[in-house]
């Protein structure tokens, strides 16, 4: 029988993080924190122990980024590994990068910072590092109070860098048109069952070149949600030659191509090994030439939803 994840984590610990040294800087927010660039993702992660474990795994592994959201009503498994892993291994809550998101936008700026306060509340922590608005529903008025009320919860200290997931451009223009007291530090760009009915995503096979040239041109960092694109593309022929030239599995061909454009990646695994072999990234870049033809593969592919076209 295998050591439970707290067992296993003295001897994790210290021999694997400093390989998740890379970061980016959120040069929009006040104070511009570094988000570790790697990442774990939680959705349609069970509730309980399977949320739990993979958070467990993933910062015994040296990930030092776990991102959650109201939404996957698993922020309190989240939380619970995050302090087991602080009381076990020493390291610092402020070296672990944790990311939730608002479930309903709001007309209230107050609803906001009040929601903030629940996710804390259910994760046992005394702030979130980033807090996003998870889609841009309600139009341009609610997104402009509900963004408000997250410049209130950043200048309150619940949390350390606000941005949004799933805007598009059109919803970033309007945002910014109103002159808030903070521009998004990121957009996180995911497929969602939200609102709408047409696909998004960010890996090679849906580039989305227009919105990264936006957000780019604002210091908004982009954030891919599904960098693996569902395991969708691991066949596709020019990865697996790329596989075979870096010596490398799809998956990793595919998370560096997302931290080579820049991006925050954040694949989501529950199964140990994998969670590991996904961060065995570090080691390795592409050459220029193979981040170009694999930007190059753009088909809009389809793995689930989008909302960044929605009014």
């Amino acid at each position: 029988m295998s050591d439970s994840p707290a067992r296993q984590e003295r001897s994790s610990v210290a021999t694997s993080s400093s390989a998740f040294s890379q970061s980016v800087v959120l040069k929009n927010d006040k104070d511009k924190p570094s988000i570790p660039q790697l990442g774990l993702g939680v959705y349609e992660s069970e509730v309980g122990e399977e949320t739990y474990n993979s958070c467990l795994w993933a910062l015994q592994a040296g990930y030092r980024h776990i991102d959650g959201a109201e939404w996957y009503e698993n922020e309190s498994d989240c939380g619970k590994a995050i302090n087991q892993f602080i009381e076990s291994s020493g390291v610092p809550r402020s070296e672990i990068w944790f990311t939730t998101k608002l479930m309903h936008n709001q007309k209230d700026p107050q609803g906001v910072v009040d929601a903030i306060k629940v996710s804390l509340e259910k994760a046992g922590l005394d702030y979130a590092d980033l807090y996003l608005v998870h889609g841009p529903e309600g139009g341009p008025e609610v997104r402009a109070a509900t963004w408000e009320g997250c410049c209130i919860a950043r200048d309150m200290g619940l949390v350390k860098a606000i941005g949004v997931s799933n805007f598009g451009v059109k919803h970033l223009t309007d945002l910014l048109a109103g002159k808030p007291k903070y521009i998004p530090s990121i957009n996180q760009v995911k497929p969602t069952k939200l609102i709408s009915s047409t696909p998004q995503d960010l890996h090679p096979f849906m580039t989305r070149n227009e919105l990264v040239e936006y957000c780019q041109s604002k210091d908004i960092v982009l954030e891919a949600w599904a960098p693996l694109v569902r395991g969708e593309r691991f066949k596709h022929p020019d990865i697996v030659r790329l596989a075979e030239k870096y010596k490398k599995s799809p998956a990793q061909i595919l998370i560096r191509y997302g931290l080579d454009r820049g991006f925050v990646v954040i694949p989501k695994s529950t199964k140990q090994e994998r969670i590991k072999d996904n961060a065995n990234v570090f080691d390795f870049t592409l050459e220029k030439e193979d981040i170009d033809h694999l930007t190059s593969l753009d088909e809009f592919l389809i793995t689930d939803w989008e909302v960044t076209t929605v009014p």
